[in-house]
């Protein structure tokens, strides 16, 4: 056996500690001639995972790297995408065979792999480049992967159980640290990096290393300084900025060396509250020191006095306060940039910014009354009083906005669906973009579900070979054990058309005995209905082909006009086709309530038993509405049954619930027919539970657009199905669980508890996106005329005495509605909601609260005394909450 076959057949039983030698052994050519066949064995294992593939890659990885004679051929062998991710790179193997060769190869190689980008937690080509630069004394790679990895392992310490050493032991001894350390102020992703302390010892976290080594003059203090700001103007995630916001601050500029750098202070005005507060204080103190120029002030303003931030805002008009008292000839332009909190969204600022003006008006001068008055005019009507003597001359006209009448959004039409599709090239279209979607809505799933059973009926041939392309990047291996049926499982439709899936054989896809290849073991009540309505569309599509889906909505809200559901009945008696269970009990869910006399008689006039029970339906209603009870859900503790604490997360809950009925048998057909099982599921009684709870916090439960879109004019029966999920986006905090109140609220039926107590809980949700999509429902159902406004009042004030809803969190929702020009609207949801607010002890938010109630009631010209503000607004002192009442109170007395 020769050289060549020697190396091979090593790298082919994975003997790697072996190789070094064996390609040390070879010759230039014989080398190169080992390359064709490891790249032919690299294409072999290439995606296996198993013991013997494993090793054999870690052997062609060290063999490959050696024969490479080129340092470019080498480091692209090295870097490849498949010897990443296992190791390999660490072993001792490859550092041998890349130290047998020249150090100019060497320095090239790692120098090109340097350069690529690194990947999870931590990088593998990283000790075989420091190897080499530390050995070699070649430059110091600085690019984005090299310096990430370098301080990752520089968290690590000293290899041992305990740290003996600082981070900053580490990274004075380190000839890395001075050409990497100002890179790390261009990577992102490291805040928890920087601000970790390791131990309680001094310089053993990142902050006060950099500053001791610039201090040292081992850094240069400077261009750290420069570098700080510079990331920071630059913006970035909060996390990053408190970091090196907290290296800035390490640093501690001198004030000559901030006034030096005043303009990029001013920049971050505009950035991270906590940057912005750190700026606005520097600015402060150097004007007081004389260090900065009087126009910075008024730029500061301009900047600060529009943040929603009060604390920054109270802190800018007190910066101006005292630039006046200091400097009366600055009162002018002070006055003018107080202004501009006259247009602040909160009263008590604006009260706060008047104060300011009356001290110093006098000193200013009559030159600012009219910029001034003109700014007047932003401030809420109820300073425009005190506005008017302070100027001399009337604030607000005849105060326009009394009376105000909702300014509400359009009631939304629903979006028609629109035709069939007209090709089979066009379905094909449909449902490459269906599986290219993450969540696809429900008018493209509808459609392609229906086009590929309209052209498999007109010819499934041609509906096939349009579907080939598709196929082939996307392949049917059926719902996993742990999902859900979804949209996208309409693949498995389009693979029974192509022949790839035979449906009428149960458990061709896992090869599993009565498995039911569109059901995993968790299957929702949901997925159920929409696996019963795929499997019997393919099992038709292959069979009798029916001409058309009956189910296909005609609005994307999932709704099926009557008249249209009519039309494709007529159209199966005309072919004398017999609909499938699933798809008629699918359309019945989804028909509208019909009112036409000429869609009556056209649905009297049908002969088929699906025909007679459609007629009988539109007759009878349909599923009857279902009640609502209102339940509170507080099951306390050891209710857990021996489960860890993080499974029992209900035992410190109290959760205002619903408990409804369930359908039961549900109507009942011409010749006794039913709905099927999985559709009656649907509407299964429901209340409150921990069975109920534990359920609903399984991944798998996730509400979506077509789970809305089965039963679209049952609203108030989903929203009670669905509540606990809209509870958690306030009370467990759960990003996102808010996003389908607008869909709800634009669905038809009643509206009734479950409905507005779902949004009650979203206008208390713990993230501005779900507060946002609780504001669009409520302005929605306002401008349809479905809110009651007293219901979600009391609703709002019961979650705001347990604790549930937070008062500052709904605050920020009933601001956004206020500012749309609802105001009736919240005056309506807030007046009722008082009592309960102001009953308990005081919470952050309570007053602000009680001040958008009073904008409100102003706008919209309520009246009549609520006893509870009145006893607040009686009460001695003059906090914050006692004026925002008396101010309430003299608004509702007119």
């Amino acid at each position: 056996m020769n050289g060549v076959e020697e190396l091979v057949t090593a790298v082919r039983e994975g003997r790697t500690p072996q190789l070094p030698a064996l390609v040390a052994a070879l010759g230039p050519a014989e080398r190169r001639a080992c390359l064709p066949a490891l790249k032919e064995l690299r294409k072999q294992v290439r995606g296996e995972w198993s013991k013997e593939a494993s090793a054999q890659s870690g052997a062609l990885l060290v063999a490959g790297a050696g024969c490479h004679a080129g340092p470019a051929g080498a480091a692209t062998w090295i870097g490849g995408r498949d010897f990443a991710g296992r190791s390999w790179a660490r072993h001792p193997a490859l550092a041998q065979v890349v130290s047998a060769q020249p150090a100019e190869w060497q320095v090239e190689v790692v120098t090109r792999l340097a350069a690529r980008r690194g990947s999870g937690w931590s990088w593998d080509l990283y000790p075989l480049i420091e190897q080499v630069v530390r050995r070699t004394g070649c430059p110091v790679p600085d690019t984005e992967a090299f310096t990430a990895e370098w301080l990752r392992r520089l968290a690590d310490g000293d290899g041992t159980r305990g740290r003996v050493r600082t981070l900053l032991e580490r990274m004075r001894e380190d000839a890395f640290t001075p050409v990497l350390v100002p890179r790390v102020f261009e990577l992102a992703d490291i805040g928890w990096q920087l601000q970790f302390r390791f131990t309680d010892r001094p310089g053993d976290c990142w902050p006060e290393a950099v500053a001791v080594l610039a201090a040292d003059g081992g850094l240069d203090r400077a261009d750290l300084i420069e570098r700080c700001l510079a990331r920071l103007v630059r913006g970035g995630k909060p996390g990053d900025q408190r970091a090196f916001l907290a290296v800035l601050t390490a640093l501690a500029p001198t004030p000559e060396e901030y006034a030096a750098r005043a303009r990029s202070l001013v920049a971050l005005l505009d950035g991270l509250s906590a940057a912005a507060g750190h700026a606005q204080r520097t600015l402060a103190e150097l004007d007081a020191a004389g260090l900065v120029g009087p126009e910075v002030l008024v730029e500061a303003s301009s900047v600060v006095l529009f943040r929603t931030e009060k604390k920054l805002v109270r802190a800018q008009l007190g910066w101006l306060d005292r630039t006046a008292k200091r400097s009366p000839e600055q009162a002018g332009p002070v006055v003018l940039a107080v202004a501009e909190a006259f247009g602040h969204p909160d009263t008590a600022v604006q009260e706060r910014a008047l104060n300011v003006v009356a001290r110093h008006l006098g000193a200013a001068g009559e030159a600012v009354l009219s910029e001034l008055r003109s700014a007047a005019e932003g401030l809420n009507p109820a300073h425009h009083a005190r506005a008017g003597e302070l100027l001399g001359a009337p604030v607000g006209g005849d105060d326009p906005d009394t009376g105000w009448s909702d300014m509400l959004p359009p009631a939304p039409l629903p979006t028609p669906l629109g035709g069939p599709i007209a090709t089979a090239a066009e379905v094909a279209e449909e449902l490459s973009a269906l599986m290219a979607a993450a969540q696809p809505d429900v008018a493209v799933f509808e459609r392609t579900l229906d086009g590929l059973v309209r052209h498999a009926h007109r010819d499934r041939a041609a509906l096939a070979e349009a579907l080939e392309p598709v196929l082939r990047v996307h392949r049917w291996s059926g719902v996993g054990r742990w999902h859900d049926c979804g949209p996208g499982d309409v693949l498995y439709v389009a693979a029974a058309v192509a022949g790839h899936v035979h449906p009428h054989e149960r458990g061709f896809v896992l090869r599993k005995k009565d498995r039911n290849p569109l059901r995993g073991e968790h299957n929702t009540p949901y997925g159920n209905v929409l696996a019963a309505r795929l499997a019997e569309a393919a099992e038709r599509v292959t069979a009798d082909r029916p001409p058309l889906l009956l189910a296909t909505p005609t609005d994307a809200t999932g709704a099926l006009a009557a008249a249209a559901l009519v039309e494709r009945l007529a159209v199966y008696e005309a072919a004398g086709s017999t609909p499938g269970q699933a798809d008629l009990h699918a359309a019945l869910l989804r028909l509208a309530p019909a009112t036409d006399e000429a869609v009556l008689a056209a649905a009297g006039r049908l002969a088929s038993p699906a025909g007679r029970w459609v007629a009988r339906w539109l007759r009878d209603g349909g599923v009857p509405a279902l009640p609502s009870e209102r339940a509170v859900f507080a099951p306390g503790r050891g209710g857990g049954g021996g489960r860890p604490f993080w499974d029992r997360w209900w035992e410190e809950l109290t959760r205002v619930s619903v408990a409804q009925p369930g359908l039961g048998a549900g109507p009942e057909g011409p010749a006794g027919q039913r709905l099927g099982a999985e559709f009656r599921a649907l509407l299964d009684a429901t209340e409150p539970s921990v069975a109920r709870a534990r359920k609903q916090n399984e991944w798998l439960w996730r509400p979506t657009g077509h789970w809305a879109a089965m039963l679209p004019h049952h609203r108030e029966e989903q929203a009670a199905r669905w509540l606990d999920w809209f509870a958690d986006s306030a009370d467990r905090e759960r990003r996102g669980a808010a996003a389908l109140l607008p869909v709800l609220a634009e669905a038809g039926g009643r509206a009734g508890l479950a409905l507005h107590l779902a949004v009650a809980y979203g206008l208390g949700a713990r993230f501005p996106e779900d507060r946002t999509a609780a504001v669009d429902a409520l302005l929605v159902l306002a401008a349809r005329g479905d809110l009651d406004g007293a219901l979600l009042g009391r609703e709002l004030g019961e979650l705001l005495s347990c604790g549930t809803v937070k008062p500052n969190r709904l605050l920020a929702a009933l601001t956004t509605a206020a500012g749309t020009g609802a105001y009736a609207t919240v005056w309506s949801v807030l007046a009722p909601a008082l009592p309960a607010l102001l009953a308990g002890e005081s919470v952050r938010g309570t007053a602000d609260l009680v001040a958008v109630a009073t904008d409100a009631a102003r706008r919209c010209a309520a009246r009549g005394p609520i006893p509870e503000v009145s006893a607040v607004a009686a009460r001695a002192g003059s906090g914050r909450l006692v004026k925002e009442a008396r101010s309430l109170r003299e608004v509702l007395a007119g």
